[in-house]
Order: structure tokens, then C-alpha cells, then sequence
């Protein structure tokens, strides 16, 4: 196993980068590619960096050069043959050769497109500009480097005894939050913490302390680099990134309603099974259930991100049995700012009415709270969405106010076309 502390102490970018591969990425965002190289490969995007949370000035702590030379290293990344051989041969979800013969071809030949970098008011602005396809796989790279950037310069003039004194705390801390759900009958518990975790040796060790912990109720993990090393599932379906750039190209107000499920029309086209998972809460889950087509009732399952979880799956239940569907055949799928109290909650809560899942992110990969002076290490909001396509604004408008993005105009006429009422603002955590 890796001395983590040992590497952090000794680190050097360029033999130790932190991002390492083009898979170094969460499964999602090559299955949605795959999806957007199929269907919408022209349409012009762009994505931007959104610090949520204001007063962690990034620009002040993460040196610039330090940055660009972690971005210019992932424009240099391809696909290695292994990898090409993971992606193109193993079986996801059931099914072999997911990914498209077209498809590969394109993605082996891929390299990142370029970045625009500037600083501004104590904060990175962040932004890539092109083809949808290309600028997407930005997403997850980039918010990793960011937040190992930070891990790096809260740490950089600790000495090796206390990284390892560190680095030992956060262990333990992991274990007994293991310890504890080890005894939570019928668990389905898989890693979605890519985006947000301390760095990506600390995310492979917490995979592994899973998988030693909790065995069979560790389902997988989101990364797709980890799971070919750790021979483990790689999970994921998909995110609000799709609804948001096809609502952003509808030219009325009709179409602007229709847009969310002319996504998962597509998305049925190519995916079956627990692939088939509905994210309802891109501008609000209660209208987006009222007017779903029957079709959709058929599906799989539903992921919540936002909102109070309870309350949402309490909807999705009333809404499968509305549509004369059995909620115990239905997967919820819990995935917005977990930790152990609160999956123990809902594991108890809804163990039985549904099938019941999990996917842990920043409190599993990104727990350092409180160990370290000033809580230099806490975790907080970073996010890299799609602002624009083709030129009109994107917009989110979440089960959760404090979510919401776009200019304020698309918003309320969002808020109207959707049916959007009064919404109960939660802390954003991570």
C-alpha cells in the first residue's frame, strides 16, 4: 500500500501529476460523451469554473504557474492501449462493448482542447470553449486538480512526522465510518467522489479501505481509472449536464418544456437496465414527475442530488405508485452530500419501500474536517458546469434554490415554464 504521507512529502508534479490518465474521470462523463458525440456533436459549449463557496480565495493559494503546468500536463494525455482494451472489452452494467466502435476511435485520438485562465477578485476564472464532445471531459479533471492544488498549499510546509501523524487521523476517521455501516443490512454503497477528493492517492486508499470493509456492500466506484486497477464496477449513469445544454437550445417556450425528456428519449434509445436511472431535479422534481411520459414510469430507478433527500424519494415513491408502477421493484439512488448519520438514516427510513443506493462523494474522498489549524483541509463547493450552448445561456434550477445558475431573466422564465413554486433554500455543504 502507499505511504501517502511519505508521497505528499517527497512530491514532484511532474512524476507525480495529478491527474494521470484521460480515465482519471468519473464513468458518467464518457457515457454522457458517448451520447453527445452520437446525438449533438456540432453544438458549441462552454463550460466555466464556479466557486460556491466565496471565501476560499483560490487564486491566493494555488500558485498560477503551478496550475497551468497541471492543465498543460492533461492536454498532453491519451489513451493508452490498456485503457483503450478496458473501455472497448469489459462488461458495464451487464452489457459488453458499451461504448461504440465510432465512438473509441474518436476518443483514442482524442486530446484535451485548449483553456482560458484568468484571476480575478481572489478567484480563477476557468473557462473551455468548443465543441461539446471535447470541452465536457474538462469537467472532472479540472475540478480534481483544483482541489489537490489546495490539499497541496495548506500542506506544503508540513513536516513528515505530522503528514503522517495527518494522514493517520484521516485514516481512522474513514475506518469507523466503515465500521459503522458494516452493519447496515442490504447497503449498496458506491465511491462517487471524484470531483471533489483531497487527491487521488487518498481517493484509491479510501476505494481499497471499502472494499476491505465492507465487501459485497461496496458496489463500485464513479473513477474509471480506479476501477480498472481495482477490478471493481465502475458506476454512473448521468447528470444535469444534458438537460441544461438541450433546454439551452430550444427555440421556444414549447420545446424549452419538452427538452428534459427529449434527453432521456435518447438515452432510451441507447441504455437499458440500471442504466435507466431518472435525474429529476434539474428544474424541480415536482413538475418534472407531474409531467413526465408514462413512459419514463417504466424506468429504473431515480438518483436525488438535491433537496431533502427524504422528502424526495417520499415523491418519487407517490409518483411510481400514481403511475400503477411497485416502488420495491424502483432504485433510489442517494448521491447529494452524504455522510455515515445521514445513510444510516435513510438506509433505515427507506430499507424495504425501495431498493436502496447509495453514492458517497466528498465526505467519503474529502473528509479532513477539523485536522489541521484554521480547518484549512474542510471541504467546500467547487463546481464546472456548461454556461452556454451555442451562445444562449444555460440555466439550473435544482430542488434547491442555493444551487441555481443563470442570468437572472432565464431563471424566472424557467421558473415559469417549468412550473416552479416556492422553493425551501438548504445549506450547500459540498
Amino acid at each position: 500500500m502507499v505511504d501517502i504521507a511519505t508521497r505528499v512529502y517527497n512530491h514532484k508534479w511532474k512524476i507525480d501529476p495529478i491527474v494521470r490518465s484521460l480515465i482519471d474521470t468519473d464513468f458518467y462523463k464518457l457515457l454522457m460523451c458517448q451520447s453527445v458525440f452520437r446525438n449533438k456533436r456540432d453544438t458549441n459549449v462552454t463550460f466555466s469554473l464556479i466557486n460556491r463557496s466565496k471565501d476560499i480565495r483560490l487564486a491566493d493559494l494555488i500558485d498560477e504557474g503551478e496550475l497551468r503546468e497541471q492543465l498543460d500536463h492533461i492536454r498532453s494525455l491519451s489513451l493508452s492501449r490498456g485503457e483503450s482494451t478496458f473501455l472497448r472489452g469489459n462488461t458495464f452494467y451487464g452489457k459488453r462493448q458499451m461504448f461504440r466502435p465510432e465512438f473509441m476511435e474518436w476518443f483514442e485520438g482524442f486530446r484535451m482542447p485548449d483553456y482560458h485562465l484568468e484571476k480575478r477578485d481572489g478567484q480563477y476564472e476557468l473557462t473551455f470553449e468548443g465543441k461539446w464532445p471535447e470541452v465536457m471531459l474538462w469537467e472532472i479533471p479540472a475540478l480534481s486538480v483544483l482541489m489537490e492544488l489546495r490539499s497541496r498549499a495548506v500542506l506544503k510546509d508540513m513536516g513528515r512526522f505530522e503528514l503522517q501523524v495527518l494522514y493517520a487521523r484521516a485514516m481512522t476517521r474513514l475506518w469507523e465510518k466503515v465500521e459503522r455501516l458494516q452493519h447496515l443490512d442490504g447497503l449498496r454503497l458506491a465511491d462517487f467522489g471524484t470531483r471533489r477528493r483531497h487527491s487521488f492517492m487518498w481517493q484509491d486508499w479510501c476505494v481499497q479501505a471499502m472494499m476491505e470493509g465492507l465487501g459485497d456492500k461496496f458496489i463500485g466506484t464513479s473513477n474509471c481509472l480506479i476501477a480498472m486497477r481495482r477490478e471493481v464496477e465502475a458506476i454512473g449513469t448521468n447528470a444535469h449536464e444534458l438537460p441544461m445544454v438541450y433546454s439551452a437550445l430550444a427555440d421556444d417556450d414549447a420545446s424549452l418544456k419538452r427538452a428534459p425528456y427529449d434527453v432521456l428519449a435518447d438515452w432510451h434509445e441507447e441504455h437499458e437496465g440500471n442504466l435507466r436511472i431518472i435525474l429529476p431535479d434539474t428544474y424541480g422534481t415536482d413538475g418534472f414527475l407531474t409531467n413526465a411520459p408514462d413512459w419514463l414510469a417504466g424506468w429504473t430507478g431515480i438518483r436525488i442530488d438535491s433537496g431533502d433527500p427524504a422528502e424526495g424519494a417520499e415523491r418519487a415513491i407517490a409518483w411510481w405508485m400514481s403511475r400503477g408502477e411497485d416502488p420495491r421493484d424502483k432504485l433510489v439512488i442517494f448521491s447529494d452530500g452524504l455522510d455515515v448519520g445521514k445513510i444510516e438514516e435513510l438506509q433505515s427510513q427507506f430499507a424495504g419501500r425501495v431498493k436502496v443506493s447509495f453514492g458517497w462523494g466528498t465526505l467519503l474522498t474529502n473528509d479532513f474536517r477539523g485536522l489541521v489549524p484554521d480547518n484549512g483541509l474542510a471541504p467546500f463547493s467547487l463546481v464546472c458546469k456548461a454556461v452556454s450552448a451555442n451562445g444562449r445561456p444555460t440555466v439550473k434550477l435544482s430542488d434547491n434554490p442555493r444551487k441555481a445558475m443563470g442570468p437572472a431573466l432565464e431563471i424566472e422564465r424557467y421558473k415559469r415554464v417549468f412550473n416552479v413554486g416556492a422553493q425551501r433554500e438548504l445549506e450547500v455543504v459540498v
